[in-house]
């Protein structure tokens, strides 16, 4: 079942990758007492994650922060290594958090994991956005065909 929106994200552990190597981050630590827009990509390296999702982002990042938004992030069911390499590959290392949901475990539990095995990508995560307010979902955008088409950075500073 898809998590709605005034719901609290469970929680979830990530790995990210930092100058000292890759290091766990809970989801407390990530949203707690701060407004926080996650996007959820298929794969790090990917055609549309890499050439239409993340740079949106990466664009519109001061836009975003100016509306009292305090981290964005992305997370992917990556490992940590192919999200740090992607973070320095997109030059979007100390702007965007990159988080690796390496097993999946996060998009299961919010409902957006997605079976991309026809495609020979495994089980990986639906292409979304979110606002999260203190833990709290305020907005959820799925993507509901192929493309960037709702859960873009535009999507995002319209609801902000």
């Amino acid at each position: 079942m898809t998590i709605s929106v005034g719901e609290k994200l469970p929680d979830a552990t990530f790995k990210t990758m930092t100058a000292d190597g890759a290091k766990e981050v809970t989801g407390k630590e990530i949203f707690a007492g701060k407004k926080v827009v996650l996007f959820g990509v298929p794969g790090a390296f990917t055609p549309t994650c890499s050439n239409n999702h993340l740079p949106g982002y990466l664009e519109n990042h001061d836009a975003i922060l100016a509306r009292g938004v305090d981290t964005i992030a992305v997370v992917s069911v990556n490992d940590v290594h192919v999200m740090g390499a992607w973070a320095r590959f997109t030059g979007g290392e100390g702007k965007i958090l990159y988080l690796a949901d390496g097993n999946g475990d996060f998009a299961r539990a919010v409902g957006l994991d997605a079976d991309y095995s026809s495609g020979g990508m495994g089980h990986r995560s639906k292409r979304f956005s979110m606002i999260v307010d203190d833990g709290k979902l305020t907005a959820l955008n799925v993507e509901t065909k192929p493309g960037v088409n709702e859960s873009g950075a535009a999507t995002i500073l319209e609801q902000l």
